[in-house]
């Protein structure tokens, strides 16, 4: 049987003691303001440049703590110096958000990211609750009705794609507004809310989710039809199960049990189909057809899928008793623990072979920051405390 109270102070430790004091210790740039990232297996700093999508999910993380776990004034300190970085340097004064500035400031990246957009919103929305600062939930607003007026082209000028050419439409963008909806949900509008909600769910699950395979795919023709190319082809199992616990967390914000029940049908398909098992964890990568990948990091497993993984499977338990979803948790768990989880020095590496050994020892660099394993493990934590306490009654 299950022990969610051990497990849950397991999780609970993790983050309060060693992965929140590593960000706050060694990632806060006191010269220059913002966050290093690029940060080797003891936290020491390997580069010093900045990139805009990291910086706001650190301020999303340690708002996040505050307003949730616990009123610290070190963690409020460490999001609003984020904050004030990023509202002098990170954008072009229309807040178009560049990808990446040098350590003062200077920015070396265009703002051709549409994620550097996103994550900017839920910083400022997150802060915003915490700190009832009237401009930090200006910022969020604005940015959030430049990203949904973006949809159709998130690249926008920098789109390099031949225009009339092969046109698809890509999954990442309507799976992360579902979350982001719901994180900035008391700076908008119920009707407004409500439209971009049922936009998104419509995308995720009557567009990008195929029933004639039963997977989410990462990119369709501009009709919704399934196309026979590279990018056409590829599945992205991670991102399919990230998106699934966000339409859980609709579903119950909804109360529409439907959703919910899809969502873990969905989650156990796509962790079903990506498990490897030869070497255990999941594909980076797949091709729907079977076909060679052109990604060479394609086999790769990477920290992020696995801790979306064992977020969405407990919220399916959670929220329906499939056992499926529990057997899944404790599968990935076990994996998780055992090849992500550093013994010797705090956070967890990122980037492991298919064998599941070590590619990188770094903690953090240009793709990984301070948010997938602080944010699961926060999310783990609270639901294996619920799961304790309704066993304990």
């Amino acid at each position: 049987m299950t022990n969610f109270k051990a497990l849950a102070e397991q999780y609970k430790s993790e983050l309060l003691d060693k992965v929140v004091p590593f960000w706050l210790d060694k990632s806060q740039d006191h010269e220059f303001g913002g966050y290093f990232t690029c940060l080797d297996r003891d936290g020491s700093v390997y580069d010093t440049d900045k990139f805009i999508w990291l910086q706001g999910r650190e301020v999303w993380m340690f708002a996040k703590l505050y307003n949730e776990v616990e009123h610290k004034q070190e963690w409020l300190d460490c999001a609003v110096q984020g904050a004030e970085f990023l509202k002098k340097y990170g954008h072009d004064g229309q807040l178009n958000w560049y990808f990446a500035l040098d350590r003062e400031g200077q920015p070396l990246v265009e703002p051709y990211n549409i994620f550097s957009y996103t994550f900017a919103v839920i910083a400022f929305g997150q802060l915003a609750i915490a700190t009832g600062n009237k401009e930090y939930e200006e910022i969020a607003r604005k940015t959030f009705d430049i990203v949904l007026s973006r949809v159709d082209n998130p690249k926008a000028r920098w789109n390099k794609a031949v225009p009339g050419s092969r046109s698809l439409k890509t999954f990442d963008l309507p799976m992360i507004l579902c979350n982001v909806a719901l994180e900035i949900e008391p700076l908008l509008e119920p009707d407004f809310l409500r439209q971009t909600i049922d936009t998104c769910l419509h995308e995720v699950l009557d567009v990008f989710y195929r029933p004639e395979i039963g997977l989410v795919v990462e990119a369709l023709g501009k009709d919704g039809e399934l196309v026979d190319s590279f990018d056409g082809r590829k599945l992205n199992p991670g991102h399919a199960i990230e998106s699934t616990w966000f339409i859980m967390d609709l579903g119950k914000r909804l109360n529409r049990p439907d959703l919910i029940e899809k969502a873990v049908e969905i989650s156990l398909a796509e962790v079903e189909y990506g498990w490897d098992e030869q070497y255990g964890g999941i594909f980076y990568f797949m091709d729907r057809l079977g076909k060679p990948r052109h990604e060479l990091e394609f086999d790769q497993k990477l920290w992020w899928v696995h801790i979306e993984t064992l977020i969405s499977m407990l919220k399916g338990y959670q929220l329906t008793g499939n056992p499926k979803c529990l057997e899944w948790f404790e599968r990935v768990h076990d994996y998780t623990w055992k090849h992500f989880a550093d013994p010797d020095y705090p956070e967890w590496y990122g980037y492991l072979n298919r064998r599941g050994e070590v590619l990188l020892p770094l903690k953090g660099g240009k793709w990984k920051g301070c948010f997938h394993v602080p944010r699961g493990l926060f999310n783990c934590w609270k639901m294996l405390e619920e799961l304790s306490r309704r066993e304990q009654k």
